[in-house]
């Protein structure tokens, strides 16, 4: 072990297990490669990978679009990647699908990238049917066989309910297996995600005490100041249960839910997560007025691209119980929204207090919450709250928070979700991406709850904590979101 020590930090690094896998070469093709996700977030971490030795030199990129492009000006936004081409043509013609053959045929020979594809499409979600048909007509998925593979990454939402989520996944059937589907839900790729997982099941002293006896609640907050922005478009005709709970929301809580698996392997882990999906108690009837409130910030109807008229909730909270021996009686607290007094997002384990204090005249009520933090963004790490006493008096308890910061840690910031998902993908690493199961199983828990109209919109305003009446379906119980 080499221990690294950063401002009372002492982290011993087991070198022989710190070893990040390099996959084969092979041709990254991105559809929608002159759109705002690839020149965010792929190319970018593309050539963050390139950086590290992790992307190997023989590999190459071809940008697909439909907006016209000379090579070279694509080459300019891809900086820091290598073997880096251009195509532009109409998604819907099948002869440009078969010159997509021939131009990936000839980079293949030239690269010596055995026939291994990775198709990411960064395009409306409307348009992953169309492509993936002609890929399919053009004889580009033909899957792994004879040392080559085609696999194709798609970008959320999966559809807006469960049957157009079912039939979106019946025209990828038509030319795909399930195994060669990466459903890319970029909170999964998240450090502190992930590392939700590994402090669960590789320390000891947690598991033990992750359960009914001594959790009281869970909360999950993903808090944005921001408004809709340039995205007004799409999120007046989704709102924030689509936009958030269905996919990043539900997935937090599955990964603090679910049970062990059996080993770290891709479906062992993905089947635990649908198990807890299937678990969720349904919210129907009197349960949506009792356990959710929906939102919507003042001003949101005079956003550019916003209905006058507009009933999409840009806030929810709700509670949600998992039905399973480890957590009956346990809420679940999940709230999420745009135009808040922050930006945060955390998942905090807040544990019972004690059942009786020794320390007159304190009473258990007096003492903090013993709270286990993960902050995923925007500054990555890991808190736990415990009380200690104070020097001086006998008597001089106050809550101590105990924290781990990534960036002061490590001296850098965590590494992008798609950096992690990207190479995941070029792996052949399923773990982190979503099962269809699992997209049919939110879907199902969620759509209650797209039926605005039954739910009460309550105004709030911006840079606030939310509406008032998310406050009062914490409280109901004596407890208050962090």
């Amino acid at each position: 072990m080499t221990p690294e020590h950063q401002k009372g930090l002492t982290f011993s690094i087991r070198e022989g297990l710190c070893i990040e896998h390099k996959p084969e070469p092979c041709g990254i093709v991105i559809f929608g490669a002159s759109g705002d996700l690839t020149s965010r977030k792929l190319l970018p971490s593309i050539a963050y990978l390139s950086s590290k030795g992790l992307l190997p030199k023989r590999s190459f990129v071809l940008g697909v679009a439909r907006t016209a492009l000379s090579p070279d000006e694509f080459r300019a936004r891809a900086k820091g990647v290598e073997n880096v081409y251009y195509m532009y043509g109409s998604y819907e013609n099948p002869d440009f699908f078969l010159a997509l053959k021939a131009r990936l045929q000839e980079l293949d020979a030239r690269h010596e990238t055995g026939g291994r594809l990775l198709f990411h499409l960064a395009v409306p979600p409307p348009l992953y049917p169309a492509i993936v048909e002609q890929l399919g007509r053009a004889g580009l998925l033909e899957g792994c066989v004879s040392g080559g593979c085609s696999r194709v990454v798609i970008e959320k939402p999966f559809g807006r309910d469960l049957e157009s989520a079912r039939a979106l996944d019946a025209q990828l059937k038509r030319r795909l297996r399930e195994e060669q589907v990466y459903r890319i839900d970029h909170y999964l790729g998240k450090e502190t995600v992930q590392n939700v997982l590994m402090f669960r099941f590789a320390n000891a002293i947690f598991e033990p005490v992750w359960n009914r006896t001594y959790v009281d609640h869970v909360q999950i907050s993903v808090l944005e100041n921001a408004g809709v922005e340039h995205r007004a478009g799409y999120y007046d005709g989704s709102g924030v249960v689509r936009d958030m709970f269905q996919n990043h929301m539900l997935m937090l809580l599955a990964l603090i839910a679910m049970e062990p698996p059996a080993s770290f392997e891709a479906d062992r882990v993905r089947d635990e997560v649908v198990k807890v999906f299937r678990n969720l108690r349904p919210l129907a009837g009197r349960d949506l007025e009792d356990h959710v409130v929906l939102g919507q910030y003042e001003g949101y109807r005079l956003e550019p691209g916003v209905a006058s008229s507009s009933s999409t909730p840009t806030f929810a909270a709700m509670r949600l119980d998992v039905d399973d021996w480890r957590w009956s009686g346990v809420p679940f607290y999940l709230r999420s929204g745009k135009r808040l007094c922050c930006r945060s997002t955390e998942v905090a384990v807040v544990f019972k207090q004690v059942p009786h204090s020794l320390f007159s005249p304190l009473l258990p009520e007096h003492l903090a919450e013993n709270a286990l933090v993960f902050r995923i963004q925007p500054n990555e790490g890991i808190s736990l709250t415990i009380e200690a006493k104070k020097p001086g008096p006998k008597i001089c308890l106050g809550a101590l928070t105990m924290d781990f910061d990534y960036a002061e840690a490590f001296g850098e910031r965590p590494p992008e979700a798609y950096q992690r998902l990207l190479l995941d993908a070029m792996l052949g690493d399923p773990t982190l991406f979503l099962r269809q199961d699992a997209v049919e199983e939110t879907w199902r828990f969620c759509e209650p709850l797209l039926k605005t109209g039954d739910i009460k919109l309550e105004p709030y305003a911006t840079s606030s904590e939310g509406p008032e009446a998310a406050q009062r379906l914490i409280a109901r119980f004596g407890r208050r979101w962090r």
